[in-house]
């Protein structure tokens, strides 16, 4: 199985050329913008002609969910344009495509967590971006899997724990947003699923359930409760902690609005694929570890 894996800087796609070395039916080649350009027709070709995938794996996004208010057209361009002439030429060539899309599609007003067929209703440019991406990898390729995640961290880039144990590092006490819940996603678990997903889309003729999944770490909390399980893993193995004191979103404001709910639900994935995905203490107690042994 060889994987050609657009946006190498994420953290998604870290995380299965991190996974890849133990795996042995895998090759993964992630490929950067020098190399691959999703933007460019001309670059796609040659990645695929020079790597010949039997899955693409698009993990490259714009992701700076606040720049993206003002910076509109790079935005829609990478996660909307870029997205559907991967698709596109991964169809030319008969090569399905799992493309890794987000929680933003939603307006996070609904209580309970979302399923695939809820509505969608973006508020932000980085939302409707990630849902006009979408929508063109639909129509361009009908041998996809689109993965909606949130929340995602890793011991690499720049991500929530980090963050948490950074300021934990400068300072006794730390403001948390505690009326946004969620379902915090530890990228080496879902590449976990990833993978899995390759592997039986990558067989000869492989007629697979097609369309959207949600795929996040069991369970749910807030930012609030996210950063106290940080901590409190933090603790146990000597690192830096602080007190966390809950704030409203309206305390601190940013350009993009955040949703007050990202809860995602992934039973579909589970009745599906028979996959099912640790909790997400699991994936904080296992990040918090690596970072601190470095």
């Amino acid at each position: 199985m060889r994987l050609l894996i657009a946006g190498w800087q994420g953290q998604v796609a870290r995380a299965l050329v991190e996974a890849a070395p133990g795996c042995p039916d895998v090759t993964a080649c992630a490929v950067g913008r020098a190399a691959l350009d999703i933007c460019e027709a001309k670059s796609i070709e040659r990645a695929l002609a020079g790597i010949s995938p039997t899955v693409v794996i698009n993990s490259a996004a714009y992701t700076a969910v606040d720049k993206a208010e003002t910076d509109v057209e790079r935005a829609f361009a990478l996660n909307r344009d870029g997205a559907r002439l991967l698709a596109e030429a991964a169809a030319k060539r008969g090569i399905p495509m799992i493309h890794i899309s987000s929680d933003y599609v939603f307006d996070g007003r609904k209580y309970d967590p979302y399923v695939e067929e809820d509505a969608t209703s973006p508020t932000t440019v980085f939302g409707r971006s990630k849902l006009e991406g979408e929508e063109a990898v639909r129509a361009a390729n009908p041998r996809h899997i689109i993965l909606r995640t949130s929340w995602v961290f890793s011991p690499g880039g720049r991500n929530f724990v980090k963050t948490m144990l950074a300021q934990a590092s400068e300072s006794a006490r730390v403001r948390v947003v505690d009326d946004q819940r969620g379902s915090p996603t530890y990228a080496p678990h879902l590449v976990t699923v990833i993978l899995e997903l390759a592997r039986r889309l990558s067989k000869p003729n492989a007629v697979a359930p097609w369309g959207i999944y949600h795929a996040a770490n069991s369970g749910t909390t807030t930012w609030r409760g996210f950063a106290e399980e940080v901590f409190k893993r933090s603790a146990a193995l000597g690192g830096p902690v602080a007190e966390v004191d809950p704030i409203s979103s309206k305390d601190y404001p940013t350009p993009a609005a955040r949703p007050a709910n990202s809860q995602l639900d992934c039973s579909k994935l589970e009745r599906t694929f028979r996959m099912r995905m640790p909790s997400w203490q699991d994936g904080v107690a296992d990040c918090v570890l690596r970072i601190l042994r470095g």
